[in-house]
């Protein structure tokens, strides 16, 4: 069998969730063979040092890998600045990561997926990132896999000559996208991807994905999916920096051991349509409850003014 890639987990303050991810890390069929690398930011500040210290205390112990190793940061480099440098180093040194962050729990086969497909389109120059988890959507007629334009961060891996043209740089990028290329970053109006990208520009959030996801936009790359996920973010309890309460994107882990992996090229339109309906009835149930919690609302003032 081929060298397995490394697995890059990224923790920081959340001491439950990074325990029950890495305990499913663990149940993997390729854990015992597989390296994992551990990132610890820094407290931000005194009252985040107590959970970071926990998180600290999780990571002694860790076992079940072929090998461990843990980088404490001695200052708090925020989220992404680290998955940044950390993705960099290790991919130019292996070749090839697997990345995860603190709140997603895997499938016992995510590393043998990841690694299959890995290996399988290392050659193939036009995939440039291997997604984890897809989407809670209908999969009749989709098969095992398929690839798109958009690329997914949870649970995720790529290759060394793919992520070396990865760039944050705000300005170039604005200045780069023309109004279609917009369009179709926000798969054709369904999403407001592009958002992200203005909102770091205003300095209101710091992120990296959407960067990394522009990166391949950019270079025409294609994203490879599971149709039934590996991975599920456990993240959306209010714990994230980014994230609030849902359980709109978990879907049932695939157990298979063995999956047909997607020969053709191109970007799977029936994928890509469900997806955009997706986040369309996403958007339209958002507004529902708002407008039904917004009524409420005035409706207690009427009551009890």
């Amino acid at each position: 069998m081929s060298i397995l890639a490394p697995i890059v987990l990224f923790v920081y303050n959340r001491p439950e969730h990074t325990a029950k991810t890495i305990q499913a890390l663990q149940k993997n069929v390729l854990a015992s063979e597989s390296e994992l690398i551990i990132y610890a930011d820094a407290a931000k500040n005194d009252a985040a040092q107590e959970k970071v210290d926990k998180v600290g205390e999780l990571l002694t112990n860790i076992s079940g890998f072929k090998k461990v190793t843990i980088i404490k940061q001695d200052k708090n480099i925020g989220l992404a600045n680290s998955i940044i440098s950390g993705v960099t180093e290790n991919v130019n040194k292996y070749g090839s990561v697997i990345v995860l962050e603190d709140d997603l729990v895997t499938s016992p086969y995510f590393l043998t997926y990841m690694n299959d497909a890995l290996n399988l389109y290392a050659d193939k120059k036009n995939v440039w990132h291997i997604s984890g988890w897809n989407y809670p959507i209908d999969d009749d007629g989709l098969g095992d896999t398929f690839l798109w334009r958009t690329m997914n961060c949870w649970g995720w891996a790529t290759w060394s000559d793919r992520w070396q043209h990865f760039e944050k740089n705000t300005d170039n990028l604005i200045a780069s996208f023309s109004k279609d290329n917009k369009y179709q970053f926000n798969l054709d109006g369904a999403e407001d991807f592009w958002g992200q990208v203005l909102a770091n520009k205003k300095g209101k959030i710091n992120t990296w994905a959407i960067y990394w996801y522009a990166t391949i936009f950019k270079n025409k790359g294609l994203c490879l999916n599971p149709v039934v996920t590996y991975v599920n973010n456990i993240g959306f309890d209010g714990s994230g920096v980014h994230c609030g309460v849902s359980d709109t994107y978990h879907s049932p882990l695939n157990v298979g051991k063995k999956i047909k992996f997607e020969s053709e090229l191109n970007e799977n339109e029936y994928a890509l349509s469900r997806i955009q309906r997706f986040y369309k009835k996403s958007k339209k149930t958002f507004i529902q409850k708002l407008i039904h919690k917004t009524c409420r609302i005035i409706t207690e003032r009427n009551i009890f003014k």
